[in-house]
């Protein structure tokens, strides 16, 4: 049986992340073979992710980012089953990495960011996250990304890495403070919608119809209902769209008036957003 020393079990380690004596095991196991070592833990990580894949995973790491020039960002949010996890440096600097490769590859599908190559090393990202798996013992998935393309786009993460957003404009040369200003205000007022005709249509019919319940228990006149109703939806579109939404920083104006008033012709056109809360 071959000797196995303490610099080929770091040398696993280091290469597959997983912990030391599951490193000293599989290297035993594999009778000093290193890539048969390293199939042997990344058969642990598939056997624990099948055990675990109906268990709930409701915590995780949100990450937004942008590309060098500021005119493609991204949102990636990989989840795992405890806080103890999420708040780990490691696991965080894990889901950085896949931001990053997202960046530099732009993948156009989730499923395409899953594919990709992670370092270069033979694993996927896909194949890395069941290998986070079999060393961490918790269930692991990568649930989103968002993409968004404008003429400056601007990353926001709440301290904690629970909520990120990514927010595109129409002019390449916005302020460094609006951006800050209009990526918060999303993470703030979670907009379900950029403006009024953004909204889904099928969003709008249950907001009327919740509307219209709530009316008819309040006792008004039949005639008078459908009136009503709209003016309930004319809050929501205040209180949900983006552009119509009171400026955080100055309840007087609308998100829409702000921007008008730091650069004339300014908007944005898009944004994404993400809490795990």
């Amino acid at each position: 049986m071959s000797t196995i020393t303490a610099a080929d079990v770091n040398k696993l380690r280091q290469t597959t992340g997983a912990g030391m004596m599951d490193c000293k095991k599989a290297l035993t196991e594999a009778e000093g073979d290193f890539e048969k070592a390293i199939e042997l833990l990344r058969k642990k990580g598939q056997k624990v992710a099948a055990s675990r894949s109906d268990r709930a995973a409701n915590e995780g790491v949100v990450i937004a980012k942008t590309n060098a020039d500021n005119k493609r960002g991204v949102l990636v949010v990989v989840n795992c089953e405890t806080d103890f996890v999420a708040k780990n440096e490691e696991f965080t600097q894990f889901v950085n990495q896949i931001a990053q490769i997202a960046i530099d590859k732009q993948p156009k599908t989730i499923e395409e960011l899953k594919s990709l190559s992670y370092n270069g090393n033979g694993l996927t990202i896909a194949d890395k996250i069941t290998e986070q798996v079999g060393k961490i013992g918790e269930k692991i998935e990568l649930s989103r990304y968002d993409i968004v393309e404008a003429a400056k786009v601007s990353a926001y993460i709440h301290p904690g890495n629970k909520l990120a957003t990514v927010v595109g404009f129409n002019k390449a040369d916005v302020k460094d403070d609006v951006q800050k200003d209009i990526a918060m205000q999303v993470a703030a007022m979670a907009p379900v919608a950029l403006d009024k005709s953004d909204v889904d249509p099928k969003l709008v019919e249950k907001e009327l119809e919740i509307a219209r319940d709530l009316i008819r228990q309040e006792g008004k006149p039949e005639d008078m209902i459908e009136k009503i109703a709209q003016g309930k939806i004319n809050k929501f579109y205040k209180e949900s769209t983006l552009l119509n939404q009171e400026f955080i920083k100055d309840s007087k104006k609308t998100v829409a008036q702000y921007l008008k008033e730091s650069d004339n012709g300014l908007s944005v056109t898009g944004f994404k957003r993400y809490s795990l809360s």
